[in-house]
């Protein structure tokens, strides 16, 4: 990593070094999706963060989208890959306490719709459904994963698309001071819990 990233990765003394070993409490891991990834050569030009991977990621291959696409051109429906990432931490690292810290599908906002259409997310409902169920499958296999939160709560502002999806369990009126109402997603989500 310092040969790839030089100057720019951080330098710690020795005596920092050691006070960080051992001193997490969990690993937080945030899953929307996953990607094909393809070896790409080193470069001394124009160095970034993607280029320091030397991969170069794609949700197809072959022409075939690694999952169902989604209102986001970077989100596709791939719940096989949180199992693998999260397996792939415990065989590798230990199998700390891992959390998913945010894991969540986007719908495009379209307000031309009613309210009551808007809120029926089938959608979000198999894609957190799907996701828990591998899940699942990585607790029975060992993982040591202790908690998991569906992102988002309500919608909100996307770093990436501002206010063009709705993300949320929540639907946010943005027409109407903001007012809040359940989408079908909050209430399978409940009902899934009480089980």
């Amino acid at each position: 990593m310092r040969s790839l990233v030089g100057y720019r990765l951080p330098k710690f003394t020795k005596r920092q070094s050691q006070s960080l070993k051992g001193s997490s409490d969990f690993l937080g891991v945030n899953y929307y999706t996953t990607y094909f990834a393809e070896h790409i050569p080193p470069t001394s030009i124009n160095k970034t963060y993607y280029r320091d991977m030397q991969a170069k990621l794609s949700p197809l291959r072959n022409g075939l989208a690694i999952g169902t696409p989604t209102a986001l051109n970077w989100l596709f429906v791939y719940p096989k890959g949180i199992h693998q990432l999260l397996r792939h931490i415990k065989d590798n690292y230990k199998n700390p306490p891992l959390y998913i810290t945010e894991n969540g599908i986007a719908e495009v906002r379209n307000d031309s719709i009613p309210i009551n259409e808007a809120r029926k997310d089938s959608i979000r409902i198999r894609y957190h459904d799907s996701h828990l169920k591998s899940l699942l499958e990585t607790i029975k296999d060992g993982v040591n994963l202790k908690g998991y939160y569906a992102w988002s709560f309500s919608d909100s502002y996307e770093w990436d698309a501002g206010y063009t999806v709705r993300f949320g369990l929540i639907y946010v009126d943005y027409k109407n001071n903001l007012r809040r109402y359940p989408k079908y997603s909050a209430f399978w989500l409940k009902k899934f819990l009480l089980k």
